[in-house]
Parts: structure tokens; C-alpha cells; sequence
């Protein structure tokens, strides 16, 4: 019995630590970061300069009404893109997707993207990749900002 102490000892500080760490993660994620509390022309604007730090070309805010779901058109290597832009509080779902996919046939671009500071739901995701339809979200822009 006497061994057994130490290894219960080790595991009550293990289990302590796993604890401390998923919830730091939690509250950071539920913490709202600068992007969370950006208006929507604001945050078209930010994802525009993430895009030409990344290299991008002509990058082009559209004028907001009447742009049949595309926020920015930009270039890069040649291929032309058609980007939605989504500052929401929750879940970007199936309707962008079908924005950007007309958009970006309005506007003869190779590519569609949807840009989120949030995540995608499963149908989203899934009607993406038939659509070929790029998907960046709160990660990827995060990546791409601290790049």
C-alpha cells in the first residue's frame, strides 16, 4: 500500500495540469479576440491585408451591395480569386458557400474562397468540397496573421 502512494500522488498533479490546460484552452477560444469584435466592412478590410502580406495581387474590396457575394477579387501566380468574407458569432453554414460558388462564376474567377473568424459547420464543409470551394477559417487566419 505503501507504494502505491507516491504513484497516486503523481497522478492527482497529473490529472490537476490536464485540467489547468484544456481550460486555458477553453476560455481562449471563448475569450473574443480583435477580429470578433471587427464590423463586417472592417473585417473585409483586414482579411484584404492579410492578403497582400501573403502576396497577393490587385486585391480589390468590392463595393458591398450588389457584389453577388464576393467581397474581394484578388490574383496570385495567375490564378484570380473570388473571396466571401464572414465576421460571425457562430458557425459560417451552406449559404456561403452557395454565394461564393455563384460569385465567383459572376466574376470569371478560378477560384472561391470563404474567409471566416469563426468555423464551418459538416453540411458547409461538404458542399465546399463539391463546389470546389476554398475554405479558410479562424485557424488558417490566425496562421496567416502571425506569418
Amino acid at each position: 500500500m505503501e507504494y502505491y502512494v507516491p504513484f497516486m500522488i503523481i497522478a492527482v498533479i497529473v490529472t490537476v495540469c490536464l485540467v489547468s490546460i484544456l481550460s486555458l484552452r477553453a476560455a481562449k477560444r471563448k475569450k473574443p479576440q480583435a477580429i470578433d469584435l471587427m464590423e463586417g466592412r472592417e473585417f473585409e478590410q483586414y482579411c484584404a491585408d492579410l492578403l497582400r502580406d501573403h502576396n497577393f495581387l490587385e486585391v480589390e474590396v468590392t463595393k458591398g451591395s450588389g457584389d453577388y457575394g464576393v467581397d474581394i477579387l484578388a490574383q496570385k501566380d495567375g490564378i484570380s480569386y473570388a473571396i466571401q468574407c464572414k465576421r460571425y458569432d457562430g458557425p459560417v453554414g451552406v449559404h456561403a458557400i452557395q454565394e461564393i460558388y455563384a460569385g465567383r462564376d459572376y466574376y470569371d474567377c478560378m477560384v472561391g474562397v470563404v474567409m471566416t473568424n469563426q468555423y464551418f459547420t459538416s453540411p458547409a464543409v461538404e458542399v465546399a468540397g463539391k463546389l470546389k470551394i476554398l475554405l479558410w477559417d479562424r485557424d488558417y487566419l490566425e496562421v496567416m496573421a502571425s506569418e
